[in-house]
């Protein structure tokens, strides 16, 4: 299959998650991702025992390198013409560092006015606009760390959703305007605010403690950590010591788990809606976790997937990619990176990604610094004064390295 974005060139500068996770789906979708990185490279590749993290693996591969130095004329130079050859650009930059940097709205229409120019910040247009946020700030702001609490103390996820939601709204951004009119300057300006990001998916929350107000109803000042109040939907241990997952939320749900279960209280009426069972919250938890308790996995596996009850197992990260269903063929990609060997999750929309998405492994820093700008017509004389003038670097010899690990003996 041919990749929707095959034949589009996008310029991705930035670090850490939000602008390096837009390009990574844009390359998935066939889209060539040029990764523009400073003289030190980005960050992510130094936050492992020193060498590249599971963040930049994941994210980079598919994508080629220049290192550029974006506070050197010419490496400003350089720049410009790859913008001019691009379809995008995008980026996570603060907004004090754009004009220094020369990567400002202003700057990249001048280098070229065709371009797609996106731009993911902490907050978008407000009083708040040059203020810096994080994905941890976000989930402060937007209600989510105050409804996840470890030992009552307001704490942020694991994972950076909010970055990733943030790279996701803009690859939406990013297909709008290259399918609206060209001459449509505002469609073609994408402006993500992570704050904004996490206000739009936390509206359920928010528009339900309106109503809560609106309608009177007390307001809990307790966290349930992250999950719902209904009993029986959460994480239950089994007798070998292993944690499922119960998506326990309707009466229906209720009865098909206590018939698989055998369980007598099913037939209770005192059980029987939901509004009983969260009345009676520490009973029903108590029948759950014995159930559980009483049977092993693959006991309880069994007897759910007959009832037709949703469940899963809880496993540690390291375990996930042992699922039957991630190993179908077509979920991952062999990645080769620094003499070790990967399986990353690909994007998961098969249809749009066309054979061998993001086969190239992350790229070295400045691994492909000469050959994109010799494909700019820079002349090789040229190439050789840009990088000596420490411009641009080329090479990207050692950028794969980590350091081993401590003896603790």
């Amino acid at each position: 299959m041919h990749p929707v974005l095959a034949g589009k060139t996008v310029v991705e500068l930035g670090t850490l998650i939000a602008a390096p996770f837009a390009g990574h789906l844009l390359a998935q979708l066939g889209a060539s991702v040029i990764k523009v990185e400073p003289p030190a490279g980005d960050q992510t590749r130094s936050m492992m025992r020193g060498g590249p993290s599971g963040t930049f693996i994941a994210y980079s591969r598919g994508k080629k390198s220049i290192c550029i130095d974006l506070k050197k004329d010419e490496g400003r130079a350089v720049f410009a013409r790859v913008l001019g050859k691009a379809d995008v650009v995008i980026h996570n930059l603060a907004p004090a560092s754009l004009s220094s940097l020369g990567v400002t709205y202003e700057d990249c229409m001048r280098a070229n006015p065709d371009l797609v120019y996106c731009h993911i910040q902490g907050y978008a247009a407000g009083p708040r606009h040059d203020e810096i946020a994080s994905n941890p700030v976000v989930e402060a702001a937007t209600g989510v760390m105050y409804m996840h609490r470890i030992d009552g103390r307001p704490t942020r996820l694991g994972p950076s959703h909010h970055d990733q939601f943030a790279g996701s709204y803009a690859v939406i951004g990013i297909l709008a305007a290259l399918a609206a009119d060209r001459n449509d300057k505002k469609a073609h300006r994408v402006e993500v605010g992570l704050f904004e990001t996490g206000l739009h998916i936390a509206a359920r929350d928010i528009v339900g403690a309106q109503l809560k107000t609106q309608l009177g109803v007390k307001a809990s000042t307790e966290s349930s950590g992250g999950e719902f109040s209904m009993p029986g939907y959460g994480a239950y241990e089994t007798s070998d010591r292993r944690w499922i997952f119960l998506l326990m939320l309707t009466d229906g749900h209720w009865q098909k788990f206590g018939a698989a279960m055998n369980l007598d209280e099913v037939r209770d009426e005192q059980y029987a809606t939901s509004r009983q069972r969260k009345k009676l919250r520490p009973q029903v938890e108590a029948i759950v976790n014995a159930a559980v308790a009483a049977v092993t996995f693959d006991d309880i596996a069994v007897r759910l997937r007959r009832a037709g009850v949703g469940f899963t197992e809880v496993k540690d990260t390291a375990q996930v990619l042992n699922d039957a269903q991630a190993q179908q063929p077509g979920k991952l990609q062999p990645v080769p990176f620094g003499g070790l060997q990967f399986d990353v999750p690909n994007f998961p929309l098969p249809n749009q990604l066309g054979d061998g998405a993001g086969e190239l492994p992350p790229p070295l820093l400045g691994q492909h610094s000469l050959e994109i700008m010799r494909s700019l017509g820079i002349s090789d004389a040229e190439c050789a004064a840009i990088v000596a003038c420490g411009a641009v670097r080329a090479g990207g010899e050692g950028s794969a390295s980590w350091a081993p690990p401590r003896n603790r003996s």
